[in-house]
Formats: structure tokens, sequence, C-alpha cells
């Protein structure tokens, strides 16, 4: 594979559009077998990155400049022209390196008559900056809601979402800071265990919304000590409140038994393990996919910790005793992680949604029945969609009468005073634009001892 970082990037997004790969796990990958170092191999995570990011504002631009609409375009000249897009239009890169480039790279890519369009394209783009296609935005026929989808590059059902999930908060107004800070990349966020010791590591800094959370400028995680010796881990500070939520939402009685019901990757459940070896709580994992649940072994593995850990589906556990503490991070569309996934918010659809509901409600009514009496479940979601997260819990609340709603609210802000949630709510909703986290999803149930 050659070591141009454009060529790498152009590979990665192929593989994103043709196979639904993940740029976070595919990305490290082709940037090894290139042989990329340094600013070249950053160089590529920008264009990769960023291109994605971008995506739908980039087409409506290449739309306008090629009198063509983007399903009409050839995908390896398409994503050539994206490429160039993020050069000419956010990088600015100077007009002549960026076509000559990005010309060069679709002759080799593609073909010579898709390189002449690209050309074409890329010199009538380059006659207007950013700001300048944004005016033309502004003057096109576009609602105000599908402006700012094509403005800040989301589809417009994702807009459309976030919009109804702010009003139900009464901050609708906030709708184009969320839509912003999506589009900025988040610095790498990592998380320092309890009960272990980390010491003489440099170039971090305390985090703003976790106690325990520190964040890391630039650079590579993997070479930070603290990561090395598994006290350490990368980890967002949503994900961070959310699970160290279950552990303070009352007092730990001794003896505990814990359980992660959907475990994989890992990260929530490393944390737990955590949190369970400060009492005397022992921890039970699980994930239905094999691959995952190693991936849970070994990550709880590295950071010293122990765990009973189940391979098998959620809904059908077999068990022989039941659970004082569940987390449930129920699979979901995955909409509050966009600033790190930005791929996702083009290959999820609004139909994900019906058989994801559908097996969140039956996950959250299986870990119901794996809940000893007194015990509370966490319900987590890495989305703020209502259909994901208030929705379900006025389902479920309709359904099991022995359950009680716990103000998770009082519990995060007992974790940190200066978090912002909406008033009034003992559910919690996490943002980007205000908490400077995923915009993760929390409600805890505690459910009742049967005693008159």
């Amino acid at each position: 594979m050659s070591s141009n970082p454009r060529r790498t990037a152009l590979k990665a997004l192929l593989q994103v559009e043709k196979q639904g790969a993940y740029l976070n796990l595919l990305l490290p990958k082709l940037i090894e077998q290139s042989g990329l170092k340094d600013s070249d191999a950053g160089l590529a995570v920008e264009l990769a990155y960023g291109t994605s990011r971008m995506q739908g504002f980039y087409d409506w631009v290449i739309t306008e400049a090629s009198g063509r609409d983007v399903s009409k375009i050839d995908l390896g000249a398409l994503i050539c022209l994206r490429l160039g897009a993020h050069q000419l239009l956010t990088l600015q890169t100077p007009a002549h390196a960026a076509i000559f480039e990005t010309v060069e790279l679709a002759k080799s890519e593609t073909n010579e008559g898709a390189a002449r369009f690209v050309n074409a394209v890329l010199r009538r783009m380059s006659e207007r900056d950013s700001s300048q296609w944004k005016k033309l935005l502004e003057r096109s026929d576009f609602t105000s809601e599908e402006s700012l989808a094509v403005a800040h590059s989301h589809p417009e059902w994702i807009v459309r979402a976030f919009e109804q999930a702010l009003k139900s908060e009464g901050r609708q107004s906030e709708l184009e800071e969320l839509l912003e800070a999506d589009n900025r990349p988040p610095k790498i966020n990592l998380v320092h265990l309890p009960g272990k010791v980390m010491s003489n590591v440099t170039g971090i800094e305390p985090g703003l919304a976790s106690p325990i959370g520190y964040t890391l400028d630039s650079g590579d995680p993997a070479k930070v000590s603290g990561i090395q010796n598994g006290s350490l881990r990368v980890q967002d500070q949503g994900s961070q409140l959310v699970t160290m939520a279950l552990a303070e939402i009352k007092p730990i009685k001794q003896n505990e038994k814990w359980l992660d019901l959907c475990a994989g990757p890992g990260g929530k459940a490393v944390l737990l393990a955590a949190l369970a070896s400060q009492s005397s709580a022992t921890l039970t994992t699980n994930e239905v996919t094999p691959h995952r649940a190693q991936l849970v072994s070994t990550a709880i593995r590295h950071s010293g910790f122990s765990a009973t850990q189940l391979v098998s589906d959620g809904r059908q556990l077999s068990l022989k005793e039941k659970f004082d503490r569940i987390m449930l991070d129920a699979p979901c569309l995955g909409l509050g992680s966009l600033r790190r996934r930005p791929e996702s918010r083009w290959t999820k659809s609004v139909s994900d949604l019906k058989e994801l509901t559908s097996l969140q409600r039956e996950l959250l009514q299986a870990a119901w029945n794996y809940l000893k009496p007194d015990g509370v479940l966490a319900y987590v979601t890495c989305s703020p969609h209502l259909s994901e997260t208030t929705a379900q819990i006025e389902w479920f609340l309709r359904m099991n009468q022995d359950a009680k709603l716990l103000d998770s609210s009082q519990t995060l802000r007992g974790l940190n005073p200066k978090l912002e949630l909406a008033p009034g709510r003992k559910t919690s909703q996490l943002w980007p634009h205000r908490n400077g986290t995923d915009a993760m999803f929390l409600a805890i149930l505690e459910k009742g001892s049967g005693k008159a």
C-alpha cells in the first residue's frame, strides 16, 4: 500500500461506504499497513474523519459545482471530490495543491475520464470559500431545517430527533449549538480507575465532567504510561458518569452481586469491576458476541480486575442467582457519539429504530427479571432519541408496577455539582455542547421489595 495519506484516507472511506466499516477500528490498521508516521498519519486521520464529518455539506457543494446529483457520480470519484472539498473548504489547502493532489489520486483509483471530471468540479468548487458556499445555501429554497442539516452536515432525520429531544427539555434554541459541537473533534478522554495508583503521568489534564476523568489533547494514548500499566483507560466522560451513578445511587451492601448485561467492548465493565473491587461486590459480565466478549475479558484482565463472564443472549440468561445492581448499556442508534464516530450519521437510518426499540424493551424486561427486590437497574443509551430514552422508561413503568424511577440527575450532580442537566427530571441526558461528553442517557430503576 502506498504511504500517501490521501490514498489511505480514500481506502478507509471506500470501506466505510462499501462494507459499513467503522473508522475508529479500520483507520489505525490502514495507517499501520501503509507505514505512515507522524504528520502524514495525522493528515490521514484528519482527511478521513473530517471528510466523513462534513460529508453532507460537501455533497451539496459537489452537486452545485457539478450540476449532477451525487447519487449519479461514481463512488471512487465522489469520495475523491469529498476529500478535495475538505482540503479546499475546511483545511484551506491552497487550491493548486488540493486540486493537483486530488486529481492524481483520482487517476490512480478511477480512470482518466473520472479524473477529468474531478478536476473540473474542484476548480469550480474553489471559486468560493466555505462561507461563500454557505451564503449561497442561505439563498436556496430549502426550509430552515433542511438548511441546518446541510450546513452542519447531519441527515434531516437526526436534526429533527435532536430538536425534539432538546424541546422536551425546553431548550430547542440550542439545536445549532449542538450540531456545531457534533462537528468539533473531541479530545481524547481517559478514566482513572478507582483503586489504581497513577503516578508520573504527563500530558494529561483533569476532565471537566467526570471526577475521575482526564483529557489528552493530542498524541497516541497508547503511549501514556497509565494506559500501559492499566490504571488509565480511554473512555468518554459521559460513560464514566453513568457507570459511577449506578454505584452511587444507593449505599453498597456487603457482598453485592453486579451484572453488566451488554458488556462489549468492555469500557463500562472495567470501571464497574474497579468500583466493585472497592467494596465486597462481585461482577458478572455478559456479551452475546464472542469477539466482543473476548474484548471485555482482555480489558478487565489488563487492568488487574476479575469478573465472571457469560457469553449469551442477554434476553435468555440461565442464572442461578439474581443481582443487586445491573448495568444495561442497550444497543441503540449511537447518535450520542457522532463527534467520535462521524460516519455513523450516514450509515444509520430512522428505519433502524423499530428493531432497536423492540430489542431495548426485551432487554429491559429481561434485566428486570434478573434483578433482586430492592435492586437497581441502570438503563443507558448513547443516544438522545426520545424513542430510545424517555419513551422506553415511560413504557417500562407502565408495564412494571413494582418499578420506581430514582433520581439519577441528583446522583450525577453529587458526582459533579457543575454538571448542566435539565431541571425537574429524574432521568439524565448529557449533551456534547453542554457537558463536553457524548450524549448519554441514563435512567435508574429500583425494584420494589414486595413487602406491604
